[in-house]
């Protein structure tokens, strides 16, 4: 039975999200079952197919697709693109659109999805990050595509790898140290505040938080309104998706669009 997760958070009525999980699709293992993405192996009829038993589910909870999804080429960047219903499948990590219809999606497999929408149900967007696109900033790039102030924002975290699960080398601490991840990484409590999001294993490997660098980032931007950052893909491998876990594997999708 499909399963598909409708995010817990205070948006406007006309702001419409769906967060797939890895159930109730056609693909076979290791992309078993929902698969959404054509880049990672799969048979493309069945990721077609999955696309659209998804379009059906979501018709049926009374919420259907406006149009076809904006997919991206994601690379772990920084920059946000405009959704289209084109066809087109731009080198991006993350969509925004202020157009009733176009559905801004992000693809993700242990990497964050953060779904931005503004309290009047205006503008909304979609960002992929991983640890590389924190650290260089991608959170300020989507914030600064909305109209509205920081402080009018909601946003919600959508599944991804947990602290205890997320091991890295220190090279990914001294990224979010040393690179611009934000205008005031110089000053000591925001420099603490992502010490405190790396919790030392062994003598070359940390445990990060990717959560609560989102949650730093947003904070700095001005974003006091944050909701979900409540799942572990590489716990539940029934629900979700994991790259850490699984290697080859499958992607769920998030998306946001207006009505």
């Amino acid at each position: 039975m499909m399963a598909v997760l409708k995010p817990d958070w205070p948006a406007p009525k006309n702001i419409h999200t769906a967060i797939s999980t890895r159930r109730g699709g056609q693909s076979v293992s290791p992309w078993d079952e929902l698969n959404l993405a054509f880049h990672v192996g799969d048979n493309p009829e069945a990721v077609e197919k999955n696309w659209q038993l998804l379009s059906e589910q979501l018709l049926s909870k009374k919420q259907p697709l406006p149009s076809c999804p904006q997919l991206l080429e994601q690379i772990h960047g920084t920059t946000i693109v405009t959704a289209e219903c084109d066809g087109s499948i731009p080198v991006s990590d993350g969509c925004y659109t202020n157009q009733v219809g176009r559905v801004c999606t992000v693809m993700t497999a242990d990497c964050l999805p953060i779904l931005i929408c503004n309290r009047t149900g205006t503008e909304v967007a979609a960002v992929h990050a991983g640890w590389r696109g924190l650290a260089a900033g991608i959170v300020g790039q989507a914030i600064n595509r909305f109209d509205a102030s920081p402080s009018e924002l909601m946003v919600y975290l959508g599944p991804a790898i947990s602290q205890s699960h997320f091991e890295v080398g220190a090279e990914v601490l001294d990224a979010f140290l040393a690179n611009d991840f934000l205008a005031k990484a110089s000053q000591q409590y925001v420099r603490r505040n992502i010490e405190n999001c790396f919790i030392k294993k062994d003598a070359e490997h940390w445990q990060a938080d990717i959560y609560g660098l989102a949650k730093i980032a947003l904070h700095e931007q001005g974003v006091t309104q944050v909701f979900g950052a409540e799942y572990c893909t590489y716990v539940d491998a029934q629900k979700f998706y994991s790259y850490r876990r699984d290697g080859q594997t499958g992607r769920m999708a998030s998306l946001i669009w207006i009505s």
